[in-house]
């Protein structure tokens, strides 16, 4: 099996080549940016009909097989040798069984409040740790449902961190009435002085964000914490401008990444049903269609962002919601506005929108594995045996991987 280092040092060379296809923010293009230089690539995304690039969108396997022919093909005209065969990398699954890891009628107690999927990754998530001695430390614990079902399927002492005090007080009442051997800490994970990380520990985070899960491993290491097991998700929720890498070798990499470019991993829809992606492009399709009017406007030809809005919106009309963008973003509309015809624009530049993010996804699996990899890389030049594996079905969640690091 090739070394961490080395395909972390092979997937940088792929991702810094290949920037140019998915180190994009759609929403500024008014074509496609790369089509002059990949045009077997853009005609490809212009042949596909809007209703079939969701369903190539959801498996990795059809995106790659509907768009690979053309990529090669670019690159041969272009004299390029690209190691393609990585976008189709995956980490090791672990061995899951299905069931509960406690008893069913326990686990209709301890699963109560909890939606289905969240469950399921707990469940398999807990199937992953070692049923050892040491305490446990689950790290941004919320109510602490993950650390509740390890202290009663291995019989283990769980410290749960948690900064909010009601979630602390839930999980502390929780914890009191199945007489578990939990206990729970209101504290900042930022907060080094207050962290409880030592030697002998196992830590824990199930889908800590973006810095929570970094300032662990971080904070861990420095500790010597024997075990660490972490799922990270959102790494876009940073506090710098641009992304930190951690290893030796992520941290001398050409790339440059934003917060939007760390978003690349996330734009997945798996798990939305036909109402939700039908709700999310109608979305796109107004907030493109306000750009379009806002730029008329302002005589600016720059994107504007505006805030989230409510599903609720939705249901109303276009006009309503440009009158109420252009009051979040103190823009003054004219009088008469021809909201059709902006509508239709906004329309027509989604059609775009999606076929740039679509080729842009070719590379979420391997830009996500190189996250993944700078954390493991980091690990283990701070002396641990580290693996990286996938603990549940894509189908779950697709963040799904998990880092296992012991000293």
């Amino acid at each position: 099996m090739i070394a961490h280092n080395a395909l972390l040092s092979q997937l940088d060379t792929l991702l810094v080549q290949s920037r140019e296809l998915w180190q994009v923010k759609a929403f500024n293009c008014d074509a496609l940016p790369w089509q002059e230089r990949f045009p077997h690539l853009a005609e490809c995304v212009w042949s596909l009909d809007d209703c079939e690039l969701d369903n190539i969108d959801k498996v990795q396997a059809d995106l790659l097989a509907y768009l690979l022919p053309a990529l090669k093909a670019d690159l041969a005209d272009l004299g390029l040798e690209w190691r393609l065969e990585l976008l189709d990398i995956k980490a090791p699954s672990t061995q899951t069984h299905q069931s509960e890891v406690i008893g069913q009628q326990d686990a209709g107690h301890f699963s109560a409040g909890i939606k289905g999927r969240k469950w399921a990754q707990i469940n398999a998530f807990t199937q992953q740790i070692d049923n050892g001695q040491s305490e446990v430390l689950e790290w941004c614990a919320g109510k602490g449902h993950l650390g509740r079902l390890i202290a009663k399927a291995y019989d283990r002492q769980v410290v749960s961190l948690e900064w909010q005090q009601g979630l602390c007080e839930a999980g502390e009442v929780f914890a009191k009435q199945w007489q578990l051997p939990q206990r729970f800490i209101c504290a900042d994970a930022f907060d080094a002085q207050q962290s409880e990380l030592k030697v002998e520990q196992q830590a824990v985070a199930l889908h800590a964000c973006g810095d929570l899960h970094v300032r662990l491993l971080h904070l861990a290491t420095k500790a010597g914490t024997r075990d660490i097991a972490i799922s990270p998700c959102c790494y876009h929720l940073i506090q710098a401008q641009e992304y930190q890498a951690m290893s030796r070798l992520g941290i001398k990499s050409e790339l440059r990444l934003t917060r939007h470019d760390l978003q690349l991993p996330l734009q997945q829809s798996t798990i939305a049903n036909e109402k939700q992606l039908s709700l999310r492009h109608k979305e796109i399709a107004w907030r493109l269609g306000f750009d379009c009017l806002q730029r008329d406007v302002r005589e600016v030809s720059q994107y504007l962002p505006i805030p989230s809005i409510k599903q609720s919106q939705l249901s109303g009309e276009f006009a309503a919601f440009c009158v109420w963008a252009a009051e979040q973003k103190a823009v003054t509309l004219p009088k008469v506005v021809d909201f059709e015809h902006f509508l239709h624009l906004g329309i027509e530049r989604q059609k775009l929108t999606r076929r740039v993010d679509l080729v842009a996804h070719l590379f979420r699996a391997v830009f996500e594995h190189w996250l993944l990899l700078d954390r493991v890389c980091f690990l283990e030049e701070q002396g641990y045996q580290v693996s990286l594996e996938v603990f549940c079905d894509n189908a779950i969640t697709p963040r799904n991987s998990l880092i296992k690091a012991k000293r």
